[in-house]
């Protein structure tokens, strides 16, 4: 079989068929790297939704070992470090507040972060229950 370049390489395969391959890579990554960054805003900020720990979970043990308490100003999420500063700011009255990661979650995919009840009520009434904010890493 004829190709390109009228010879093949050990495996079979064409240099074509490598360029190829690495042509398709280079876009996948491309198109990966655009996307993370268009979902910034400006001065470093991302958009999620937000909600709050419920009443069951005071006096437990969080993933860090610390005890959650409704009054510390404290955050679950995925995969930030134990410790992390965090500003968070509700996109629709631009009340803000500095948390600490000191759990994992959220268990909803769409969101972030879960607060803790004094951070969520610093952005929010709790009755609002989930609201949309931006957040970006402090440290």
């Amino acid at each position: 079989m004829k190709n390109c370049y009228g010879c093949l390489n050990k495996k079979g395969y064409s240099r074509c068929d490598n360029m190829f391959k690495v042509f398709v890579i280079m876009l996948m990554t491309s198109v990966l790297v655009i996307s993370c960054r268009s979902s910034r805003n400006a001065g470093g900020y991302n958009s999620t939704t937000v909600s709050y720990y419920a009443d069951r979970f005071s006096g437990k043990k969080t993933a860090s070992g610390e005890i959650y308490r409704h009054h510390r100003m404290t955050a679950s999420h995925k995969t930030l470090p134990f410790g992390t500063k965090v500003e968070i700011v509700n996109t629709s009255n631009n009340k803000k507040v500095h948390v600490t990661v000191n759990d994992r979650g959220t268990l909803k995919p769409s969101r972030a972060f879960d607060l803790s009840q004094g951070a969520f009520k610093k952005i929010a009434d709790l009755r609002d229950g989930v609201v949309k904010v931006r957040y970006r890493v402090l440290n």
